[in-house]
Protein backbone atom coordinates (compact mmCIF):
# COMPACT_ATOMS: atom_id res chain seq x y z
CA UNK A 1 0.00 0.00 0.00
CA UNK A 2 1.51 3.97 -1.09
CA UNK A 3 1.15 5.68 1.83
CA UNK A 4 2.63 8.98 0.88
CA UNK A 5 0.55 11.49 3.03
CA UNK A 6 0.89 14.78 3.87
CA UNK A 7 2.66 15.12 7.07
CA UNK A 8 1.54 17.12 10.68
CA UNK A 9 3.13 20.22 9.76
CA UNK A 10 1.44 20.72 6.18
CA UNK A 11 -2.08 19.28 7.75
CA UNK A 12 -1.71 21.77 10.17
CA UNK A 13 -0.26 25.04 8.91
CA UNK A 14 -3.14 27.14 8.88
CA UNK A 15 -2.14 29.04 5.84
CA UNK A 16 -1.88 25.52 3.90
CA UNK A 17 -4.50 24.63 1.41
CA UNK A 18 -5.20 21.65 -0.93
CA UNK A 19 -3.62 23.10 -3.46
CA UNK A 20 -0.42 24.31 -1.87
CA UNK A 21 0.05 20.88 -0.06
CA UNK A 22 1.87 18.14 -1.20
CA UNK A 23 -0.03 15.82 -3.37
CA UNK A 24 -1.33 13.03 -1.86
CA UNK A 25 -0.98 9.34 -3.40
CA UNK A 26 -3.31 7.77 -1.40
CA UNK A 27 -6.34 10.37 0.84
CA UNK A 28 -5.36 10.55 4.19
CA UNK A 29 -9.55 9.15 4.83
CA UNK A 30 -9.03 6.12 2.77
CA UNK A 31 -5.70 5.30 5.09
CA UNK A 32 -7.73 5.71 8.47
CA UNK A 33 -10.43 3.87 6.07
CA UNK A 34 -8.34 0.99 6.07
CA UNK A 35 -7.18 0.91 9.21
CA UNK A 36 -10.83 0.64 10.11
CA UNK A 37 -11.27 -2.20 8.06
CA UNK A 38 -8.67 -4.21 9.33
CA UNK A 39 -9.83 -3.33 13.10
CA UNK A 40 -12.94 -4.90 12.19
CA UNK A 41 -11.89 -7.62 10.71
CA UNK A 42 -10.47 -9.26 14.02
CA UNK A 43 -14.17 -8.07 15.54
CA UNK A 44 -16.28 -10.71 13.29
CA UNK A 45 -13.43 -13.17 11.84
CA UNK A 46 -14.71 -15.17 14.78
CA UNK A 47 -18.77 -15.40 13.83
CA UNK A 48 -18.80 -17.84 11.02
CA UNK A 49 -16.44 -20.61 13.34
CA UNK A 50 -18.82 -21.09 16.03
CA UNK A 51 -20.30 -24.19 13.70
CA UNK A 52 -16.80 -25.54 14.07
CA UNK A 53 -15.96 -24.78 18.05
CA UNK A 54 -19.27 -26.61 18.49
CA UNK A 55 -18.63 -29.87 15.98
CA UNK A 56 -14.26 -30.23 16.18
CA UNK A 57 -14.10 -29.02 20.15
CA UNK A 58 -17.11 -30.39 21.49
CA UNK A 59 -18.34 -27.10 22.93
CA UNK A 60 -21.96 -26.39 23.98
CA UNK A 61 -23.86 -24.11 21.72
CA UNK A 62 -23.76 -21.54 25.51
CA UNK A 63 -20.16 -21.66 25.25
CA UNK A 64 -19.86 -20.72 22.11
CA UNK A 65 -22.43 -18.08 22.15
CA UNK A 66 -20.55 -16.57 25.51
CA UNK A 67 -17.42 -16.86 23.20
CA UNK A 68 -18.92 -14.70 20.60
CA UNK A 69 -20.30 -12.07 23.35
CA UNK A 70 -17.50 -11.48 25.52
CA UNK A 71 -15.41 -9.08 23.46
CA UNK A 72 -18.36 -6.98 24.52
CA UNK A 73 -16.54 -6.84 28.39
CA UNK A 74 -13.59 -4.98 25.82
CA UNK A 75 -15.75 -3.17 23.66
CA UNK A 76 -17.71 -1.42 25.97
CA UNK A 77 -15.52 0.24 28.24
CA UNK A 78 -12.70 0.46 25.12
CA UNK A 79 -15.85 2.67 23.52
CA UNK A 80 -16.67 4.92 26.41
CA UNK A 81 -12.55 5.70 27.13
CA UNK A 82 -10.75 5.33 23.60
CA UNK A 83 -12.82 8.43 22.72
CA UNK A 84 -12.02 10.90 25.59
CA UNK A 85 -8.62 9.91 25.49
CA UNK A 86 -7.60 10.41 22.01
CA UNK A 87 -9.16 14.11 22.62
CA UNK A 88 -6.75 14.76 25.39
CA UNK A 89 -4.19 12.83 23.81
CA UNK A 90 -4.75 13.05 19.59
CA UNK A 91 -6.39 10.65 17.43
CA UNK A 92 -2.90 8.66 16.67
CA UNK A 93 -1.61 7.08 19.79
CA UNK A 94 -5.03 5.48 20.29
CA UNK A 95 -5.18 3.87 16.87
CA UNK A 96 -1.77 2.65 16.95
CA UNK A 97 -2.84 0.62 20.28
CA UNK A 98 -6.17 0.01 18.14
CA UNK A 99 -3.48 -2.03 15.70
CA UNK A 100 -1.55 -3.90 18.53
CA UNK A 101 -4.61 -4.86 20.38
CA UNK A 102 -6.21 -6.10 17.00
CA UNK A 103 -2.43 -8.11 16.53
CA UNK A 104 -3.09 -9.34 20.21
CA UNK A 105 -6.31 -10.45 19.66
CA UNK A 106 -6.14 -12.21 16.54
CA UNK A 107 -2.66 -14.43 18.51
CA UNK A 108 -4.44 -15.20 21.44
CA UNK A 109 -7.48 -16.64 19.27
CA UNK A 110 -4.66 -19.27 17.28
CA UNK A 111 -3.67 -20.41 20.43
CA UNK A 112 -7.72 -21.48 20.74
CA UNK A 113 -7.17 -24.90 20.67
CA UNK A 114 -5.01 -25.40 23.96
CA UNK A 115 -9.25 -23.88 25.44
CA UNK A 116 -11.48 -21.79 25.85
CA UNK A 117 -9.65 -19.24 28.12
CA UNK A 118 -7.22 -18.57 24.95
CA UNK A 119 -10.10 -17.68 22.56
CA UNK A 120 -12.34 -15.74 25.37
CA UNK A 121 -8.91 -13.76 25.78
CA UNK A 122 -8.65 -13.26 22.12
CA UNK A 123 -12.65 -12.12 21.60
CA UNK A 124 -11.33 -9.42 24.96
CA UNK A 125 -8.85 -8.24 23.30
CA UNK A 126 -11.02 -7.88 19.99
CA UNK A 127 -13.43 -6.09 21.33
CA UNK A 128 -10.64 -3.49 22.47
CA UNK A 129 -9.63 -3.08 18.85
CA UNK A 130 -13.23 -2.65 18.00
CA UNK A 131 -14.16 -0.08 20.43
CA UNK A 132 -11.22 1.94 19.60
CA UNK A 133 -11.46 1.81 15.74
CA UNK A 134 -15.38 3.10 16.05
CA UNK A 135 -14.74 5.54 18.75
CA UNK A 136 -11.45 6.70 17.52
CA UNK A 137 -11.00 5.65 13.68
CA UNK A 138 -14.62 6.87 12.88
CA UNK A 139 -13.69 10.38 14.45
CA UNK A 140 -10.67 10.70 12.49
CA UNK A 141 -12.66 8.96 9.00
CA UNK A 142 -15.20 12.32 10.04
CA UNK A 143 -12.60 14.91 10.41
CA UNK A 144 -10.54 14.01 7.08
CA UNK A 145 -13.61 14.04 5.27
CA UNK A 146 -13.91 17.45 5.08
CA UNK A 147 -12.02 20.66 4.44
CA UNK A 148 -9.05 21.28 4.10
CA UNK A 149 -8.23 17.35 3.82
CA UNK A 150 -11.18 16.42 1.34
CA UNK A 151 -12.83 19.81 -0.40
CA UNK A 152 -15.08 17.53 -2.52
CA UNK A 153 -17.00 15.05 0.40
CA UNK A 154 -20.14 16.21 0.68
CA UNK A 155 -21.18 16.21 4.45
CA UNK A 156 -22.80 13.15 5.82
CA UNK A 157 -19.50 11.32 3.45
CA UNK A 158 -17.53 10.77 6.81
CA UNK A 159 -20.83 9.00 8.41
CA UNK A 160 -21.09 6.82 5.24
CA UNK A 161 -17.52 5.90 4.85
CA UNK A 162 -16.76 5.14 8.22
CA UNK A 163 -20.13 2.46 8.38
CA UNK A 164 -18.63 1.21 4.93
CA UNK A 165 -14.86 0.54 6.66
CA UNK A 166 -16.57 -1.54 9.52
CA UNK A 167 -19.01 -3.24 7.31
CA UNK A 168 -16.69 -4.31 4.51
CA UNK A 169 -13.93 -4.98 6.98
CA UNK A 170 -16.41 -7.34 9.32
CA UNK A 171 -17.48 -8.80 6.14
CA UNK A 172 -13.72 -9.37 4.86
CA UNK A 173 -12.93 -11.16 8.13
CA UNK A 174 -15.70 -13.46 8.46
CA UNK A 175 -15.01 -14.79 4.59
CA UNK A 176 -11.61 -15.01 4.70
CA UNK A 177 -11.71 -16.58 8.24
CA UNK A 178 -14.55 -19.11 6.88
CA UNK A 179 -13.45 -20.20 3.52
CA UNK A 180 -9.87 -20.88 5.57
CA UNK A 181 -11.00 -22.85 8.24
CA UNK A 182 -13.34 -25.08 5.52
CA UNK A 183 -10.91 -25.51 3.47
CA UNK A 184 -7.54 -24.59 4.51
CA UNK A 185 -4.99 -26.29 6.82
CA UNK A 186 -4.82 -25.85 10.77
CA UNK A 187 -8.47 -24.29 10.57
CA UNK A 188 -8.21 -22.78 13.81
CA UNK A 189 -5.11 -21.63 13.33
CA UNK A 190 -4.49 -20.06 9.96
CA UNK A 191 -7.59 -17.61 9.84
CA UNK A 192 -6.13 -15.45 12.35
CA UNK A 193 -2.33 -16.06 11.80
CA UNK A 194 -3.66 -14.06 8.01
CA UNK A 195 -5.06 -11.53 9.78
CA UNK A 196 -1.78 -10.97 11.60
CA UNK A 197 0.26 -10.78 8.77
CA UNK A 198 -2.26 -8.17 7.23
CA UNK A 199 -2.78 -5.88 10.36
CA UNK A 200 1.06 -5.41 11.46
CA UNK A 201 1.66 -3.15 8.22
CA UNK A 202 -1.06 -0.76 9.26
CA UNK A 203 0.96 0.63 12.08
CA UNK A 204 3.29 2.46 9.73
CA UNK A 205 0.02 3.58 7.51
CA UNK A 206 -1.35 5.07 11.52
CA UNK A 207 2.36 6.94 12.00
CA UNK A 208 2.10 8.79 8.20
CA UNK A 209 -1.54 9.80 8.64
CA UNK A 210 -2.26 13.34 9.79
CA UNK A 211 -3.23 14.09 13.10
CA UNK A 212 -6.79 15.99 13.07
CA UNK A 213 -6.76 16.96 16.54
CA UNK A 214 -4.78 19.36 18.83
CA UNK A 215 -3.76 17.11 22.10
CA UNK A 216 -5.03 18.79 24.74
CA UNK A 217 -4.40 17.97 28.66
CA UNK A 218 -6.02 21.12 29.97
CA UNK A 219 -8.88 19.16 31.73
CA UNK A 220 -8.93 15.69 33.49
CA UNK A 221 -9.79 12.86 32.06
CA UNK A 222 -12.65 12.11 34.40
CA UNK A 223 -13.95 15.47 32.93
CA UNK A 224 -13.62 14.36 29.34
CA UNK A 225 -15.66 11.19 30.24
CA UNK A 226 -18.47 12.95 31.13
CA UNK A 227 -20.42 13.29 27.57
CA UNK A 228 -22.81 16.08 27.75
CA UNK A 229 -24.56 15.39 24.85
CA UNK A 230 -25.17 11.63 25.71
CA UNK A 231 -27.73 13.08 27.98
CA UNK A 232 -29.48 14.89 24.71
CA UNK A 233 -33.33 14.07 24.44
CA UNK A 234 -32.81 12.82 20.79
CA UNK A 235 -29.93 10.74 21.52
CA UNK A 236 -32.01 9.01 24.92
CA UNK A 237 -35.14 8.49 23.19
CA UNK A 238 -34.09 8.20 19.38
CA UNK A 239 -30.68 6.67 18.87
CA UNK A 240 -30.59 4.53 22.01
CA UNK A 241 -34.12 3.07 21.40
CA UNK A 242 -32.88 1.81 17.74
CA UNK A 243 -29.30 0.97 18.30
CA UNK A 244 -29.08 -2.51 20.16
CA UNK A 245 -31.04 -3.97 17.26
CA UNK A 246 -28.96 -2.92 14.91
CA UNK A 247 -26.00 -5.68 16.45
CA UNK A 248 -28.82 -7.82 17.94
CA UNK A 249 -30.26 -8.83 14.53
CA UNK A 250 -27.04 -9.36 13.03
CA UNK A 251 -25.71 -12.05 15.88
CA UNK A 252 -28.66 -13.70 15.95
CA UNK A 253 -29.00 -13.34 11.77
CA UNK A 254 -25.23 -15.07 11.36
CA UNK A 255 -24.24 -15.19 14.84
CA UNK A 256 -27.02 -17.93 16.40
CA UNK A 257 -28.60 -18.78 13.48
CA UNK A 258 -25.87 -21.57 11.88
CA UNK A 259 -25.49 -23.01 15.18
CA UNK A 260 -29.30 -24.11 15.08
CA UNK A 261 -29.03 -25.12 11.12
CA UNK A 262 -26.11 -28.00 11.74
CA UNK A 263 -28.70 -30.66 10.37
CA UNK A 264 -29.76 -28.90 7.69
CA UNK A 265 -26.37 -27.86 6.04
CA UNK A 266 -24.21 -31.00 7.73
CA UNK A 267 -20.68 -31.00 6.37
CA UNK A 268 -21.19 -27.21 4.74
CA UNK A 269 -22.28 -25.86 8.11
CA UNK A 270 -18.75 -23.48 7.97
CA UNK A 271 -19.79 -22.84 4.57
CA UNK A 272 -23.51 -21.85 5.38
CA UNK A 273 -21.95 -19.47 8.19
CA UNK A 274 -19.59 -17.59 6.34
CA UNK A 275 -22.29 -16.80 3.33
CA UNK A 276 -24.68 -15.56 5.79
CA UNK A 277 -22.17 -13.12 7.56
CA UNK A 278 -20.98 -11.68 4.08
CA UNK A 279 -24.50 -11.42 2.92
CA UNK A 280 -25.82 -10.02 5.82
CA UNK A 281 -22.68 -7.49 6.07
CA UNK A 282 -22.30 -6.95 1.96
CA UNK A 283 -26.26 -6.57 1.11
CA UNK A 284 -25.57 -3.79 4.60
CA UNK A 285 -22.30 -2.34 2.56
CA UNK A 286 -24.34 -2.03 -0.58
CA UNK A 287 -27.41 -0.58 0.90
CA UNK A 288 -25.60 2.38 2.28
CA UNK A 289 -25.79 4.40 -0.30
CA UNK A 290 -29.62 4.32 -0.25
CA UNK A 291 -29.89 4.23 3.33
CA UNK A 292 -28.66 8.21 3.04
CA UNK A 293 -32.06 8.91 1.44
CA UNK A 294 -34.01 6.85 3.49
CA UNK A 295 -32.56 8.87 6.48
CA UNK A 296 -34.20 12.15 6.91
CA UNK A 297 -33.41 15.35 8.45
CA UNK A 298 -36.90 16.06 10.00
CA UNK A 299 -37.17 13.20 11.58
CA UNK A 300 -36.26 9.43 12.95
CA UNK A 301 -37.59 8.08 9.61
CA UNK A 302 -34.28 5.98 8.79
CA UNK A 303 -34.06 4.53 12.45
CA UNK A 304 -37.29 3.56 12.42
CA UNK A 305 -37.55 1.67 8.56
CA UNK A 306 -34.25 -0.18 10.07
CA UNK A 307 -36.14 -1.55 13.39
CA UNK A 308 -38.72 -3.14 10.95
CA UNK A 309 -36.64 -4.51 8.55
CA UNK A 310 -34.79 -5.57 10.92
CA UNK A 311 -37.63 -7.32 12.75
CA UNK A 312 -38.75 -8.76 9.78
CA UNK A 313 -35.37 -10.21 9.32
CA UNK A 314 -35.22 -11.52 13.25
CA UNK A 315 -38.82 -13.07 11.92
CA UNK A 316 -37.28 -14.91 8.99
CA UNK A 317 -34.67 -16.49 11.44
CA UNK A 318 -37.27 -17.86 13.05
CA UNK A 319 -38.61 -19.33 10.11
CA UNK A 320 -35.83 -20.48 9.22
CA UNK A 321 -34.85 -22.47 12.05
CA UNK A 322 -38.63 -24.10 12.30
CA UNK A 323 -38.36 -25.11 8.79
CA UNK A 324 -34.88 -26.01 9.28
CA UNK A 325 -34.13 -23.85 5.77
CA UNK A 326 -30.95 -22.83 4.56
CA UNK A 327 -32.74 -20.56 1.67
CA UNK A 328 -34.91 -19.04 4.06
CA UNK A 329 -31.63 -18.55 6.34
CA UNK A 330 -30.38 -16.81 3.76
CA UNK A 331 -32.95 -14.60 2.88
CA UNK A 332 -33.00 -13.58 6.58
CA UNK A 333 -29.32 -12.05 6.37
CA UNK A 334 -30.52 -10.08 3.51
CA UNK A 335 -33.18 -8.56 5.03
CA UNK A 336 -31.18 -8.03 8.17
CA UNK A 337 -28.10 -6.95 6.29
CA UNK A 338 -30.38 -3.91 4.73
CA UNK A 339 -31.53 -3.10 8.22
CA UNK A 340 -27.83 -2.90 9.71
CA UNK A 341 -26.92 -0.68 6.76
CA UNK A 342 -29.88 2.22 7.23
CA UNK A 343 -29.23 2.01 11.38
CA UNK A 344 -25.56 2.16 11.04
CA UNK A 345 -25.92 5.22 8.49
CA UNK A 346 -28.31 7.08 10.25
CA UNK A 347 -27.73 6.41 13.56
CA UNK A 348 -23.97 7.92 12.98
CA UNK A 349 -25.82 11.27 11.09
CA UNK A 350 -27.88 11.60 14.23
CA UNK A 351 -24.76 11.57 16.43
CA UNK A 352 -22.70 13.72 14.25
CA UNK A 353 -25.01 16.14 14.66
CA UNK A 354 -25.79 15.75 18.18
CA UNK A 355 -22.42 16.12 19.07
CA UNK A 356 -21.16 18.75 17.25
CA UNK A 357 -17.52 18.43 17.02
CA UNK A 358 -16.30 18.43 21.22
CA UNK A 359 -18.09 15.27 21.81
CA UNK A 360 -17.72 13.78 18.49
CA UNK A 361 -15.54 10.80 19.72
CA UNK A 362 -17.34 10.28 22.78
CA UNK A 363 -20.45 10.25 21.84
CA UNK A 364 -19.48 8.10 18.80
CA UNK A 365 -18.63 5.64 21.47
CA UNK A 366 -21.66 5.68 23.32
CA UNK A 367 -23.56 5.14 20.22
CA UNK A 368 -21.55 1.81 19.19
CA UNK A 369 -21.66 0.49 22.99
CA UNK A 370 -25.76 0.67 23.19
CA UNK A 371 -25.48 -0.87 19.90
CA UNK A 372 -23.09 -3.85 20.64
CA UNK A 373 -24.83 -5.03 23.84
CA UNK A 374 -27.04 -6.39 21.72
CA UNK A 375 -24.45 -9.03 20.55
CA UNK A 376 -25.17 -10.30 24.13
CA UNK A 377 -28.71 -11.86 22.55
CA UNK A 378 -27.68 -15.34 21.31
CA UNK A 379 -25.91 -15.37 24.79
CA UNK A 380 -29.47 -15.07 26.24
CA UNK A 381 -31.66 -16.99 23.52
CA UNK A 382 -29.15 -19.85 24.53
CA UNK A 383 -29.22 -19.55 28.55
CA UNK A 384 -33.38 -19.67 28.62
CA UNK A 385 -33.97 -21.96 25.26
CA UNK A 386 -34.44 -25.06 27.41
CA UNK A 387 -37.05 -23.64 29.79
CA UNK A 388 -38.63 -21.05 27.28
CA UNK A 389 -40.03 -22.29 23.73
CA UNK A 390 -37.61 -20.56 21.28
CA UNK A 391 -40.96 -19.51 19.55
CA UNK A 392 -41.89 -17.75 22.33
CA UNK A 393 -38.59 -16.98 22.77
CA UNK A 394 -38.62 -14.83 19.11
CA UNK A 395 -42.35 -13.58 19.58
CA UNK A 396 -40.80 -12.01 22.61
CA UNK A 397 -38.17 -10.51 20.42
CA UNK A 398 -41.03 -8.86 18.29
CA UNK A 399 -42.76 -7.34 20.57
CA UNK A 400 -39.59 -5.75 21.80
CA UNK A 401 -39.42 -4.13 18.89
CA UNK A 402 -42.52 -3.18 17.89
CA UNK A 403 -42.52 -1.25 21.45
CA UNK A 404 -39.26 0.50 19.99
CA UNK A 405 -40.67 1.39 16.84
CA UNK A 406 -43.69 3.19 18.85
CA UNK A 407 -41.32 4.85 20.80
CA UNK A 408 -39.59 6.07 17.66
CA UNK A 409 -42.82 7.10 16.09
CA UNK A 410 -43.66 9.34 19.46
CA UNK A 411 -39.96 10.94 19.08
CA UNK A 412 -39.34 10.97 15.59
CA UNK A 413 -39.67 14.95 15.44
CA UNK A 414 -38.92 16.16 18.44
CA UNK A 415 -35.76 17.22 20.10
CA UNK A 416 -34.13 17.66 16.52
CA UNK A 417 -30.50 19.93 17.67
CA UNK A 418 -30.84 23.52 16.78
CA UNK A 419 -28.56 24.94 14.00
CA UNK A 420 -26.62 21.61 13.28
CA UNK A 421 -29.06 20.64 10.38
CA UNK A 422 -27.14 18.74 8.02
CA UNK A 423 -28.50 18.46 4.34
CA UNK A 424 -27.75 14.62 3.19
CA UNK A 425 -25.39 14.45 -0.05
CA UNK A 426 -26.21 12.78 -3.17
Amino acid sequence: MNTALTDDRTSHSPHSSPRSSQRRAVPPWLAIWGVVFVASWVGNQFSPLLVMYEDRQDYSSFLVNLLLGVYVLGLAPALLVAGPLSDRHGRRPLMLAGVGTAVLGSALLALGHFGPGFIASGRLFSGFTIGIAMAVGNSWIKELSQAPYDQRAGLTAGARRASLAFTLGSAGGALVAGLLAQWGPLPDVLPFLVHIVVAVPFAVVVLRIPETHTPDSTSSLLRRLRIDSARHPRFLRVVLVAAPWIFGSAAIAYGYLPTKLRDATGDQGLVFATAATVIALGVSSAIQPVAKRVHSMSSARGLSAAVVIMAAGIGLVWLAIDLQSVAVGLVSNVVVGAGIGIGLVSGLIEVQRIAGDRDLAGLTGVFYAAAYLGFLTPTLISAVAGPVPLGVIFLVLTALAAVCWAALAVSSRKHIPAGRTIAVDG
